[in-house]
Parts: structure tokens; C-alpha cells; sequence
């Protein structure tokens, strides 16, 4: 049975300075919502920055999605309210665990469909925005890192369009073990064999497969 959640928040980066420890870097991670009908295409929202491609953004990472879900827990954690577009994704979805998802697993929005392909790593730029230089480790201990997507088909969408969840039929890792294995990365484990023959993430790919 395909399970229905809303898309409350579209989020659009805009190229901004950031100060990471003591550089001074280019960053897409600020992201602001938005409420008109936006495009979709291969490398995600047409207009959106991303200014580190050598670890964002490209076809395998062409958006990233979250849920209003752990937003609240977030909120509880650090005690403050937490807006959409915080951790710079392009979707903020309603009611749906993202961590549960699988490789493979896609979204249907009106006739755009996208395809879950990794988890978020956090990283120092991350760390910058949220004015916690230990916010990395935090996150990572909070095992709530939201999801990436591939488009394999392109279109609009705009705020309070409904997302279609069409779950994968085949045995592929979740998006939350992905991320322990990205961290544990263990070539015995029988998650990164399955890793390996999932749709994931082609630098994720690279990278288990140099290990």
C-alpha cells in the first residue's frame, strides 16, 4: 500500500560566506522557502546553489529531503524552535520517517518521481550553520539523517503538494544503515554487500568500493 505525506516546505539555497573555524568558504547550505511552483530537473531545484560540488549536490544527490517528524524531535534536543530549510534541505515533508526509507524506495509528486539513493553525511560547513563545532558528532549520534535523492523524472512542484511513498521491492539498506555503515565501514558487514548492489549514492559507491 503506497502511503501519502505533504510537502510543507520547498527550500531554495542562495550562495552565501560562511566561516568554518578559520576559513572562509562559499556555501548553498542556507536555504529559504519558497511558494511559488518551482522545475525539477536532473540536478534538482533549478536555481538552487550548491557550492561545494565535489561533495553535494550533482545527479546521485539532487535533493534532500526531511521531515517536520524530526524537526520536532530536534526541537525537544536543543531546545528552540527549528524552521523548514534549517539543515539546508529542498523538501521538508510532513508526517514521514525519512530514516526508515530504503535504497530505491521513491516519491511520486504530481509527475515528478524520485528515487532515495543515500543518507546525509554532516559536515563542517553544517557544524558552521548551526554554531556547534560538535554538532557533527551530535547528529550522527542522533541517527536522524534525512535522505538524498536522485530525479528520475523531472517536473513542477510547489509548497502543499502531496508526495506518493512507492516503496522498493527489493532487499536494499535503509537510508539510517547506510549511514552507521558509512561510519563503521565494514566490508564484512552484510549491509555493505547489499550496499553494493543497490542504487546508492556513485560517490558512496566510490568510496565502499576502495575500501
Amino acid at each position: 500500500m503506497n502511503i501519502h505525506t505533504q510537502i510543507i516546505s520547498v527550500n531554495l539555497g542562495a550562495r552565501k560566506k560562511i566561516q568554518i573555524g578559520s576559513r572562509v568558504a562559499d556555501t548553498g547550505i542556507y536555504k529559504n522557502p519558497i511558494r511559488d511552483k518551482i522545475k525539477i530537473n536532473q540536478l534538482g531545484l533549478v536555481g538552487d546553489v550548491i557550492a561545494d560540488t565535489k561533495y553535494h549536490g550533482g545527479k546521485d544527490q539532487a535533493l534532500y529531503l526531511y521531515s517536520q517528524i524530526d524537526y520536532d524531535w530536534w526541537s525537544k534536543k536543543l531546545h528552540r524552535d527549528l524552521l523548514p530549510g534549517t539543515f539546508g534541505e529542498n523538501l521538508t515533508l510532513s508526517n514521514f520517517d525519512t530514516s526508515n526509507l530504503k535504497i530505491g524506495d521513491r516519491f511520486h509528486i504530481n509527475n515528478i518521481i524520485l528515487e532515495v539513493t543515500m543518507a546525509r553525511i554532516p559536515c563542517a560547513t553544517f557544524a558552521a550553520k548551526m554554531k556547534d563545532t560538535s554538532f557533527v558528532k551530535v547528529f550522527k549520534h542522533a541517527k536522524r539523517p534525512g535522505a538524498y535523492t536522485r530525479v528520475i523524472k523531472e517536473g513542477e512542484l510547489q509548497i502543499g503538494d502531496k508526495a506518493t511513498f512507492v516503496p522498493t521491492s527489493e532487499d536494499y539498506p535503509t537510508v539510517l544503515e547506510l549511514f552507521e555503515l558509512w561510519y563503521t565501514k565494514d566490508v564484512k558487514s552484510p549491509i555493505f554487500k547489499k550496499a553494493l548492489k543497490a542504487p546508492i549514492a556513485e560517490r558512496t559507491k566510490a568510496t565502499f568500493e576502495s575500501l
